[in-house]
């Protein structure tokens, strides 16, 4: 087993290969805009492993009331693939992927798997999940009780609640949950 490339070194989790020996990372896509639902079904008929996250919302209109789903994050999902370049161009040759996300073009920076199953059990807990803005600063912590134990992220405090910030690096972007900050400890 290797370790994925973009995968946190001081908690050296082995990545999967495949049979040609390709690291099995998962990688952030960019897609079109309010393509992500179409994009998610379409890598899935071609047995790609996807994860879209998302949350509910109540949307008003006139005449009723409906909980929508929406992408946590517009415009990104996440795919878990080998990391050769026919399976990533596989990817990126489905209708409405743009491209995948790294530091240089071309080249895609693996997620570190540690953010992804966080960001799973943050979205599979149903708790009140709202977009948050990406911070560099802060106090890492992780939950020790209840259904999110073990979830890194950083602790905030606004408007008197405590609150944990997942965020997703490559993406530049995080997710908060309102918790209570006596389930946490530093990390």
């Amino acid at each position: 087993m290797t370790l994925c490339a973009g995968t946190d070194t001081s908690r050296m989790q082995d990545s999967v290969s495949d049979e040609t020996g390709s690291e099995i990372c998962w990688y952030a896509v960019y897609v079109k805009s309010r393509h992500e639902f179409k994009v998610r079904e379409l890598l899935e008929k071609a047995t790609i492993e996807v994860f879209l996250p998302t949350v509910e919302r109540l949307r008003r209109w006139k005449d009723r009331k409906k909980k929508v789903t929406f992408p946590l994050f517009p415009g990104y999902l996440f795919v878990h693939t080998p990391s050769s370049k026919p399976d990533l161009l596989a990817v990126l040759k489905t209708h409405g992927v743009v491209r995948f996300i790294g530091v240089h073009p071309g080249v895609p920076l693996p997620v570190p798997d540690v953010q992804i199953e966080s960001l799973q059990k943050l979205v599979a807990s149903r708790e009140d999940l709202e977009p948050y803005p990406y911070l560099q600063k802060g106090q890492l912590v992780r939950i020790v009780s209840g259904p999110l134990a073990g979830v890194e992220g950083i602790l905030e405090k606004r408007q008197g609640q405590h609150l944990l910030v997942l965020s997703i690096d490559i993406l530049q972007q995080g997710a908060s949950v309102k918790i209570d900050a006596l389930d946490v400890e530093p990390v």
